[in-house]
């Protein structure tokens, strides 16, 4: 597939990538300082050459701007984050104009890396919940708009607090999800979903755990 990355300069973008080329897909790697995308540590440089583009994408920009960058693409993943500085521009409304590009351009799969309860308010008065109370509020309004305002085949990836650590390859998904996620598996988790096609129109929550990513998402219901 070709597949779209948005937000390729990001810490679960740069594992992303490497996942994706390893799985066989051309990427264009998307971001707002194309020239900060680490290629390096993909081994192969001929891989890169040959299957990773580089494009400037502004989320602040227009839908025709992003839709020219989206081109031919089949899949879109938004992983791009402000680190909560512009959460109203960046991470609601440029994700929700990304959406909408990827209408534009006929690529129906779209993958969305969001927040552990980013659909339920109710779950927000959690003990710990509070910092993170703006961002989850900006993912609440894109995730939204993604269920209900668009006909994209779109999978919510739910993690809960992304740590530096090595990954596992295993993964637990649902209520019972450990809290915490290595970025290479969250990461990979994220690339898995693309040749899992049960979970299409699914919100998943995942953490650390003991089963094998694929055979996790194979559960998904």
């Amino acid at each position: 597939m070709k597949v779209y990355v948005a937000g390729a300069t990001g810490r679960v973008a740069h594992e992303l990538i490497k996942d994706l080329v390893a799985a066989g897909h051309d990427v264009i790697a998307a971001a707002r300082t194309p020239e900060n995308i680490v290629l390096s540590d993909i081994s192969d440089a001929a891989t890169v050459q040959d299957h990773v583009t580089t494009v400037a994408m502004d989320l602040h920009g227009s839908v025709e701007s992003l839709a020219a960058t989206i081109g031919t693409s089949d899949a879109v993943y938004f992983v791009a984050g402000s680190r909560g500085k512009d959460l109203l521009q960046t991470d609601a409304f440029g994700a929700i104009k990304l959406m909408q590009a990827a209408e534009k351009q006929g690529a129906t799969r779209f993958v969305m890396l969001s927040s552990l309860y980013s659909l339920e308010p109710a779950e927000w008065e959690r003990p710990g919940m509070e910092s993170l109370r703006d961002y989850i509020t900006a993912k609440f309004f894109a995730d939204h708009y993604l269920v209900t305002s668009t006909h994209l085949d779109y999978t919510i990836l739910q993690p809960s607090n992304l740590v530096e650590e090595p990954g596992k390859g295993t993964i637990e998904i649902g209520d019972g999800a450990a809290m915490t996620n290595p970025i290479p598996d969250v990461a990979g988790t994220l690339a898995a979903l693309l040749d899992h096609p049960n979970t299409v129109k699914k919100v998943v929550r995942m953490g650390t755990g003991p089963t094998p990513i694929d055979e996790a998402l194979e559960h998904v219901e």
